[in-house]
């Protein structure tokens, strides 16, 4: 059985003054423009952690919000929960339990200062490492220099990548920075952790998105121009870094797409546009080799020779990535998804990719210790 995507719903993200039901609901509720709550099967909620919000069980939150009775399911998988709530509602709907389901991925992140925040995150980690006084910045720099000694990437070539994505956000209303910046600007940035600096690093970020899924026989009946999940992969690897053999590569995001371009019979050349998960820059380069587009070690030519940018071979991130659009971590997989839905449906309107016909997301979780990877088409 195929499944469908029908309706999308999206907030700004950014700092939202209301709570975390409330911004769940307008994500759900422009979703449910062309179908009523009451033909909702089931719903998936993606969520990190309710630490941030002060907010536990999210779906009796989220049936009151909406004054409802009916089966919902929180999903966890760190950065990746997006993602994980994609997959399991697609399972649903091949299995035959549920027909039609909303999907909704949300974070309220910035109610507390940021360095409990950022405590909250680290949760993501593997506790001995930060307890030896890394971060998430700390892993991803120690990725970065790591690729720099072995395939000579530079600090220009991620600050090509912080660029872009500022460059594209700029075309994206629910972004959260609309701000042009240059090369210069992000190189003389305040170090985070060397080699990253400011402009390499995602923000914090409140925010919903949220997807309607269906059986292809069901689409037919709202949409005229239904998207197909074609293929969709998972994978957990171990959290640690430090026992990973290369660092300069998530197995977890090699499995998934391989998985993927297996379910869904086509491989990386056949992709039009992708949504990466560029958590730091480094992630960005690091993903587009694991994927495929280019040989490990390969990923700097790429950026510069402009093949991912909006008018290149295969762009990446035309909604300006978690870079400029922002990150809400359980919002972030299906905010992807969001993004490559309006691309196929030629919606996207400035950041419109001319010929989008089959696109990728890449979903992470932490610093790579879990993956999902789905593909769409017309």
């Amino acid at each position: 059985m195929n499944v469908n995507v029908i309706a999308t719903g999206h907030t700004k993200f950014g700092k939202d003054p209301r709570d975390i039901g409330d911004i769940m609901v307008d994500a759900c509720n422009q979703a449910l423009t062309i179908i009523s709550i009451k033909e909702i099967d089931a719903i998936y909620i993606a969520n990190f952690s309710s630490s941030f919000s002060n907010q536990c069980h999210l779906p009796a939150v989220l049936a009151s919000k909406l004054n409802i009775h009916t089966e919902i399911t929180r999903v966890e998988s760190a950065c990746a929960s997006g993602g994980l709530a994609i997959k399991e509602a697609s399972i649903a709907i091949r299995s035959g339990i549920y027909d039609k389901i909303l999907v909704v991925g949300a974070e309220k992140m910035t109610s507390m200062l940021s360095g409990h925040t950022n405590g909250i995150i680290a949760r993501a980690a593997d506790q001995e490492e930060i307890n030896h006084g890394t971060t998430f910045p700390g892993l991803y720099a120690l990725m970065a220099k790591r690729h720099f000694f072995e395939y000579g990437t530079n600090e220009e070539h991620l600050a090509k990548i912080a660029v872009k994505n500022h460059k594209n956000a700029l075309k994206n209303p629910n972004a959260q920075f609309h701000k042009k910046i240059s090369i210069d600007d992000v190189l003389t940035s305040a170090n985070v952790a060397s080699p990253l600096k400011k402009y390499d690093c995602s923000p914090i970020s409140d925010g919903a998105a949220a997807l309607v899924m269906c059986s292809s026989k069901t689409a037919k009946k709202y949409s005229d121009s239904p998207i197909k999940l074609i293929g969709i992969g998972h994978d957990v690897g171990g959290i640690e870094l430090y026992k990973r053999k290369e660092i300069t590569k998530m197995p977890s995001v090699v499995n998934a797409a391989k998985k993927a371009f297996n379910m869904a019979k086509v491989t990386a050349k056949d992709i039009d546009v992708a949504e990466l998960h560029d958590c730091f820059t480094i992630a960005e380069l690091i993903e587009m080799e694991d994927i495929g587009f280019c040989k490990k070690g390969n990923g700097k030519q790429m950026i510069e020779n402009g093949a991912t940018e909006i008018d290149g071979t295969i762009p990446i991130n035309p909604c300006g990535g978690l870079k400029a659009k922002g990150h809400p971590l359980g919002a972030t997989g299906v905010s992807q998804a969001v993004e490559i839905v309006k691309q196929l449906q030629s919606e996207a309107k400035e950041r419109q990719i001319a010929t989008a016909d089959i696109g990728l997301c890449c979903n992470v979780g932490g610093s790579g210790g879990s993956a999902v990877i789905s593909i769409f088409s017309r």
